[in-house]
């Protein structure tokens, strides 16, 4: 049976029910600040805050009518809403008096005066700065409706919110679906040498399975240009090869740019492809170091502004003689919750490896905070976390993906029989296309 509902309508519900209620209701996390011609600072941290009006621009804060943020609010008649991000729990329970020994809130924290006065948080999600325009009692609070003056974003990142008591992050749903490109398989085949009709057949065949591939360089160089379906990119070094690229009807091009923050290298590569309906994928070197995640961030607002198609975030190999955090769940988590919103609605891959073991908990991380494209290589080709490996727990995590992995199967067997000189099994059989 479910949970026993009182329905009594002959009086109010009592103050604990109606506090449990409101717990289960999610919200943001702000902290509302005010001054006054003294300069007397003062700010409380508080979720009762939304938005009224577009035109004229509106917000409204519920105060507690015996609180000392209510007094200074009504005395001077503006007050700031600071939107918390994910990384300011601290600041958060520090202005809900929750820091034992402080004396001073606005000691922590970079603040500025705005348009009215009151404290802007420099680092906060997004602020609105206001000036009181009407008041109406609200029981034992009072709404107060300010209309925006000033505001703004200062940074793209993850809200904090306050659920059942308890200060939290977004919640992490996995995705419906995600897609998979292969972007190791042709290169390592090309390097091994080998047979190039057969290591072309399997990298047909990989394709299609369902699997995007990316070719070489030197398939540019290739007379006749090759037949180009569906799910091929190539990589390329500069401009004029992108154009080269485009030109022979290539659909994507990848090309590699450092975490300088600039996007100078993917700008050109754009530019040269423009018109031609030919996606440009930049892929940011060394993504995951600990150390560049603030080049990273800045280095993917700067690609979504360059107009690329696509963003992948490359993490590097191992190096000798280095212990880094690349291959921490946590660090990959706290940079996709920046990543994600900074791309924006520009696509973000990842392409993981498989450090100590940590690929697919990577992957199952990556998925959990908005990354819906992965890179990968047919049986961990190039050290990227193996594909079929992917393709097996999203099939268990039942997100779909346009592999098929029956198909993927005589795949592996070809690639062993390049290899070793043997098969496992029967002969692979692409599909044409």
């Amino acid at each position: 049976m479910g949970a026993e509902v009182a329905m009594d309508t002959g009086t109010a519900v009592d103050e604990t029910t109606f506090r449990r209620v409101l717990a289960r209701w999610p919200s943001g996390v702000g902290i509302i600040t005010t001054a006054g011609p003294d300069g007397l600072r003062h700010g409380m941290t508080a979720s009762s805050f939304s938005s009224v009006s577009l035109d004229p621009p509106l917000v409204l804060v519920c105060l507690d009518r015996r609180i000392r943020s209510h007094e200074l609010v009504t005395r001077n008649g503006v007050f700031a809403v600071n939107v918390l991000g994910r990384d300011h729990i601290g600041l958060g329970r520090r202005f809900a008096g929750l820091t034992p020994g402080v004396t001073d809130r606005f000691a922590e924290g970079d603040w500025l005066p705005g348009a009215t006065g009151s404290p802007v948080l420099t680092d906060a999600a997004a602020w609105v700065d206001c000036r009181v325009r009407h008041v109406y009692p609200g029981g034992d609070h009072t709404i107060f409706v300010g209309e925006v003056i000033a505001a703004g974003v200062p940074r793209i990142t993850s809200p904090l919110l306050f659920h059942s008591r308890s200060w939290g992050q977004l919640a992490d749903p996995l995705p419906e679906s995600v897609t998979i490109a292969d972007t190791e398989l042709a290169r390592v085949l090309a390097a091994e040498g080998g047979n190039r009709r057969r290591a072309a057949r399997l990298t047909a065949a990989v394709r299609a399975a369902g699997v995007r591939v990316r070719l070489p360089r030197d398939e540019l160089r290739r007379s006749p240009a090759p037949a180009l379906p569906e799910r091929v990119s190539v990589r390329v070094k500069d401009a004029a090869e992108a154009a080269e690229a485009a030109t022979a009807g290539y659909r994507a091009v990848e090309v590699t740019v450092a975490a300088d923050g600039l996007a100078a290298a993917a700008a050109s590569v754009v530019a040269a492809v423009a018109g031609s309906g030919t996606t440009v994928v930049a892929r940011v070197d060394d993504a995951l170091d600990p150390a560049r995640g603030r080049a990273v961030l800045h280095t993917v607002g700067a690609l979504r502004e360059a107009g690329c198609g696509e963003i992948a975030l490359d993490e590097a190999g191992p190096r000798v003689g280095e212990d880094r955090d690349d291959g921490s769940p946590r660090h990959l988590r706290r940079l996709l919750q920046d990543a994600v919103p900074q791309a924006g609605g520009v696509r973000l891959r990842l392409a993981l490896r498989d450090h100590h073991g940590l690929g697919l908990v990577n992957a199952l991380t990556a998925m959990k905070n908005g990354v819906r494209d992965f890179d990968t290589g047919l049986a961990g080709s190039g050290g990227l976390l193996p594909t079929e490996r992917l393709v097996l727990l999203c099939s268990r995590l039942d997100v779909e993906t346009p592999v098929e992995s029956e198909a993927l199967r005589p795949c592996l067997n070809e690639l062993h029989a390049l290899r070793y000189g043997r098969r496992r099994s029967g002969p692979v059989r692409p599909a044409v296309s």
